[in-house]
């Protein structure tokens, strides 16, 4: 059977229609290829709309302040991303005329690019002859031709690599990156749909009986456990917020106050920690509600959220670094971290407690 060939005869008939398919400039296809890490299409969808109308070229991203780009972000998680584009932008505007590198090697040097993303703006934007690789190729790959190395690997990557170049049809690359990826999300979905699949007579994994084998995934990291303790202070319709910063999650954001401790600690206990204390002022506060939030789940760590709102009896007075004191309806426009949002989605008027 020829791969290439039915691949490409399923997408000409079942390609899906997406909104950065419409374009073919390097940076509308950077912004969707980035927004699209770790989200969903459906959701990817909506931001990539915003994020295009609110920044229509990249010099217009370039000039953005970080706190705009963050605030757009907002929802999306993984907010490095966010950060890596904008650097990017600047160094565009700066290093390259305001356009793009059209060699994959100049692309993958820039924040944020890494070797899939730099092979889809070469591939799609520029018509170069390379694979870009993600989940859905793999795993297309590893089924159809029986490769039963961990994907991740510096072995694998560099084997699927290889084979897909001998399978990439020269001139058309962006077609068949794009039928991998569709074709991975519709039929070779992670619980394929074998029985429509124009491929499964020669599929390796479906003649073995081997589709839920394959791919090979490499061995989970143990995940972290991360306890962390908000404090919602309010002194008159005034809060402190708190910017994020240094090289942990979420960096740039703006939250509560935190106390992050090593387990589960009640109220009374917290009281006690000398953060607490500073921020609080002995003896003149009351806990007026608890809400303890769901898990939050990143990829190597699991947080834990408590969010205690607290009334001050007098002003409050935090340390000058990182922290400011706002009126609770300004906090709407500040970035935050999506910990604070769902608080804040907790409340039906969260701007009027």
């Amino acid at each position: 059977m020829d791969f290439t060939n039915v691949l490409l005869e399923w997408y000409r008939k079942n390609r899906r229609e997406l909104p950065w398919k419409e374009y073919n400039d390097p940076y509308s296809i950077w912004v969707s290829e980035v927004i699209l890490q770790q989200t969903r299409v459906q959701q990817g969808d909506g931001y990539f709309r915003r994020f295009i109308g609110a920044y229509p070229t990249v010099g217009h991203l370039a000039e953005a302040p970080e706190d705009d780009v963050l605030k757009l972000w907002q929802g999306l998680g993984y907010y490095s991303r966010a950060r890596n584009m904008h650097k990017t932008a600047k160094r565009i505007m700066e290093e390259y005329g305001g356009k793009f590198p059209s060699d994959i090697n100049q692309l993958k040097k820039l924040e944020g690019i890494g070797p899939y993303t730099a092979a889809a703006v070469a591939s799609f934007a520029f018509g170069m002859d390379v694979p870009a690789l993600d989940g859905n190729a793999y795993r297309i790959l590893a089924r159809f031709f029986g490769i039963d190395m961990p994907v991740g690997t510096s072995g694998s990557k560099k084997l699927f690599t290889q084979l897909a170049g001998i399978l990439l049809p020269r001139g058309d690359s962006a077609s068949f990156n794009q039928a991998m990826m569709d074709f991975g999300s519709l039929v070779c979905t992670p619980h394929p749909t074998c029985t429509s699949c124009p491929m499964s007579g020669s599929c390796y994994a479906f003649l073995k009986g081997l589709t839920d084998k394959l791919p090979v995934k490499q061995v989970k990291t143990t995940t972290r456990r991360r306890y962390f303790n908000y404090l919602d202070l309010e002194y008159e319709n005034t809060i402190v917020i708190r910017q994020r910063t240094g090289k942990d999650i979420w960096k740039g954001l703006y939250e509560f106050p935190l106390i992050e401790t090593g387990t589960p600690v009640s109220f009374e206990e917290l009281t006690q920690n000398v953060d607490f204390r500073q921020l609080t002022g002995l003896e003149s506060f009351t806990l007026h509600d608890m809400i303890r939030l769901q898990p939050h789940k990143l990829t190597h760590q699991t947080i834990y959220p408590v969010f205690y709102k607290i009334r001050l009896n007098g002003p409050v007075s935090v340390p000058e670094k990182d922290y400011r004191i706002i009126d609770r309806k300004e906090l709407k426009n500040f970035a935050v971290s999506r910990l604070t949002e769902k608080y804040m989605d907790s409340f039906h008027n969260f701007v009027d407690l």
